[in-house]
């Protein structure tokens, strides 16, 4: 397996990037997720891929560095995906332990992410990957 960072512009974004992160994000379209990281780059968000041994994207993990009161520095996971193909094949631990590296090397305390209440399997390979339920997460939505 392959993990790639992938900057704005890259045509990778779009082919091979999004229809795996759509599987977790559905209302995304290609003009959508492109508003959203024109915006999201200036505020830290990044994306990563994985690519199985037959060049296919496999997985995508959206994630982004933030100085915090909290944590003073930790990496948000904003996405983490693996396509349905692919799933119970180690992507998901491998895509965890690239953006970790990133963290460790960026001198984050910590690696957070939120997951919905529903998700169920996620929160099962979330703790087998040794994380923790630490908080809560309200959430008011704004019309």
């Amino acid at each position: 397996m392959k993990i790639i960072d992938l900057e704005p512009g890259d045509p990778r974004l779009v082919d091979d990037l999004l229809p795996v992160l759509r599987e977790l994000r559905p209302h995304l379209t290609e003009e959508l997720f492109g508003e959203i990281y024109a915006e999201g780059y200036g505020q830290g968000l990044r994306f990563s891929a994985a690519y199985g041994e037959d060049g296919v994207c496999v997985g995508a993990a959206g994630w982004r560095i933030v100085a915090t009161t909290v944590a003073v520095r930790k990496l948000y996971v904003d996405d983490l995906v693996t396509a349905e193909s692919a799933r119970s094949r180690g992507v998901g631990h491998a895509l965890l332990a690239h953006v970790e590296g990133i963290a460790r090397g960026a001198g984050c305390t910590s690696l957070n992410l939120d997951s919905g209440t529903h998700r169920t399997d996620a929160h099962r390979f979330y703790f087998r990957e040794r994380m923790a339920v630490t908080a809560f997460n309200f959430d008011k939505k704004l019309g």
